[in-house]
C-alpha cells in the first residue's frame, strides 16, 4: 500500500507541475491562444501576466520543495485557489474543453496533500 501511495504522489506531482508550469509560462510569455482565452474570461493583459507570475511562483515553490518539503506544501496550497478559480471560470463560461485540467488540479491538490509524508492536519 505504501508503494502505491508513493507512486500516486509522484505521478500527481509531475502532472501538477506540467499543467501549472505550461499554463503559467503561456501567460507570462503571452502565448496568443492563452491571451485570447484569458481575455474571453474577462482578464486583460496585465491581469493575465500577474496570474501567470503568481502561478509560476507556486511552481517554483513546488520544485524547490523537492529539497525543502515545507515549500512544496506551501506551493501546493498557494496554487489551490488558482485551480479552483480556473475550474469555476471555465465552467461559468461553458468552456468544457478546458475545465478538465483545472478539475484535475483541484483533485490532485487533495491527493498530493493526502499522500505527502511531510503534511498532516491535526484537530
Amino acid at each position: 500500500m505504501e508503494t502505491l501511495k508513493t507512486i500516486i504522489h509522484w505521478a500527481s506531482y509531475l502532472y501538477y507541475l506540467y499543467v501549472f508550469g505550461y499554463a503559467s509560462l503561456f501567460k507570462v510569455f503571452q502565448k496568443t491562444s492563452m491571451m485570447e482565452s484569458m481575455q474571453s474570461l474577462g482578464f486583460n493583459k496585465s491581469w493575465t501576466i500577474a496570474i501567470g507570475i503568481a502561478e509560476l511562483t507556486g511552481v517554483i515553490l513546488i520544485v524547490v520543495g523537492l529539497f525543502k518539503p515545507s515549500l512544496k506544501t506551501a506551493g501546493i496550497l498557494f496554487l489551490f485557489p488558482f485551480a479552483v478559480g480556473a475550474f469555476t471560470a471555465h465552467m461559468a463560461h461553458l468552456e468544457y474543453q478546458h475545465y478538465y485540467n483545472s478539475l484535475a488540479m483541484c483533485i490532485l491538490t487533495v491527493l498530493l496533500l493526502w499522500t505527502d509524508k511531510n503534511f498532516s492536519i491535526s484537530f
